[in-house]
């Protein structure tokens, strides 16, 4: 009798922007879906703006093609391939299409930080192994962010500054959204423990903590 495959699932990991969610992704050793590439185009007509502000809110949901990341992540589920955007955030485009193959790898990470957005529609198609949200100080998280995205010159500088401001005093409310959505909320090492967890087949409720 033939064994039966092992079904791929996929880890979302949440957190607010600057937290480390691609670093965490990176030190897993998974496979990693990138769900910053599903951003809409900056000449979108429907990116939402920043109340009071002309500024572009990329940091809403609205900013997102949520559809496009979902159909994504269910593809590499069931075939281990799918076709992604690459997305350059200095000029708000997608540039090119790549393949991301998994191959027959029963688990991936999809980091981005609209990833608890999605996480009750991987619980419907039967595909989530985890969901997690990355927390830490905000003041860490905001010199960790405005220092990544002045190095990659991902925007003008008083954008820049302004987002960051804006985000450092909502972190708190972004972290609660996010575990409400479903992301269960720990810090680096917690979350690679539940990645390792989860690489070994034992998959965990992302809405309870850990028993003591």
């Amino acid at each position: 009798m033939s064994s039966q495959p092992i079904p791929t699932r996929v880890v979302l990991l949440a957190g607010p922007s600057g937290s480390g969610k691609s670093s965490l992704a990176a030190r897993a050793g998974l496979p990693v879906l990138r769900l910053d590439d599903f951003y809409k185009e900056g000449d979108d007509p429907t990116l939402p703006l920043v109340a009071g502000s002309t500024d572009i809110d990329w940091d809403s949901p609205g900013s997102w093609d949520a559809d496009a990341a979902v159909a994504a992540i269910a593809e590499l589920c069931a075939t281990g391939r799918t076709t992604v955007p690459v997305y350059d955030i200095s000029t708000s485009s997608r540039v090119a299409r790549e393949t991301l193959d998994i191959a027959r790898t029963p688990l991936f990470v999809a980091e981005g930080i609209f990833a608890a957005d999605i996480v009750r529609r991987c619980e419907e198609l039967g595909v989530l192994a985890d969901a997690l949200c990355l927390r830490g100080r905000p003041s860490t998280t905001f010199r960790r962010r405005l220092l990544r995205d002045l190095r990659e010159s991902r925007k003008s500088v008083p954008f820049l500054l302004r987002r960051g401001w804006r985000l450092m005093r909502a972190e708190r409310s972004i972290v609660a959204r996010q575990t409400a959505l479903g992301a269960y909320p720990c810090a680096k090492d917690e979350a690679l423990g539940r990645l390792a967890a989860a690489a070994a087949g034992r998959h965990r409720s992302p809405r309870a903590p850990e028993p003591a």
